[in-house]
């Protein structure tokens, strides 16, 4: 059973950084794409990172040039780190995968395995 795990939410203030991570177990695909999602109070989920099993990475408009995924060598686990933060980054992020297929979605319905969240607080 796959499982994905966040984990390095918090609270900072504006101009800080982060760095989440999400743990991915019970897999044995060779194959496939995850990515970050985060959501805001009354907002729809966005697309904030995602990569592959190839090792191509993807990011979202509003993050592009702060915010940075990668994996691990033993790609068992996922990075975002987040720099220059603003109020706006403001959200519950979660962890995405889906197997079997590589590419890099910033589309929700994309991925098939979820993890619980983080949240992530920047103040002004």
């Amino acid at each position: 059973q796959v499982q994905l795990v966040e984990s390095g939410g918090g609270s900072v203030q504006s101009g800080g950084s982060l760095r989440l991570s999400c743990a991915a177990s019970g897999y044995t695909y060779s194959r496939y794409s995850m990515g970050w999602f985060r959501q805001a109070p009354g907002k729809e989920r966005e697309g904030v990172a995602a990569i592959d099993s190839d090792g191509r990475t993807n990011y979202g408009d509003s993050v592009k040039g702060r915010f940075t995924i990668s994996q691990d060598n033993a790609k068992t686990i996922m990075y975002l780190q987040m720099n220059s933060l603003e109020p706006e980054d403001t959200a519950m992020y979660y962890c995405a995968a889906r197997y079997t297929t590589s590419g890099v979605f910033l589309l929700p319905y994309m991925y098939s395995y979820w993890g619980k969240g983080t949240q992530v607080t920047v103040s002004s």
